[in-house]
């Protein structure tokens, strides 16, 4: 998939909102915070699940990574999610 086209399904469910659960999270860690090297998707069936998390990593930045972004959009297509959320920006972890 092109990686204009996945950011673009992806920042539309964002922008939906909030709709209930199930509920999908995507948050981006990197070193830096200009470069995300790390994606974690965190799915949550209802609001007492335990979290399920899947981490992604890329040795550039995962947000411009296509494989990643188009993996992402099937992980939100498979799951069917009434919500997802993106944890603005890039958490600097080291």
């Amino acid at each position: 998939m092109n990686l204009d086209k996945a950011k673009k399904r992806i920042a539309k469910q964002v922008k939906k909102g909030f709709d209930g659960y199930p509920l999908i999270s995507l948050a981006y860690f990197g070193v830096t915070a200009d470069c995300a090297n790390k994606v974690e998707v965190t799915f949550l069936a209802d609001k007492a699940a335990e979290a399920q998390v899947q981490t992604f990593s890329s040795n550039t930045d995962a947000r411009e990574d296509e494989t990643i972004q188009s993996v992402l959009v099937k992980i939100i297509e498979r799951a069917e999610p009434k919500t997802v959320t993106e944890i603005a920006g890039v958490t600097v972890s080291r």
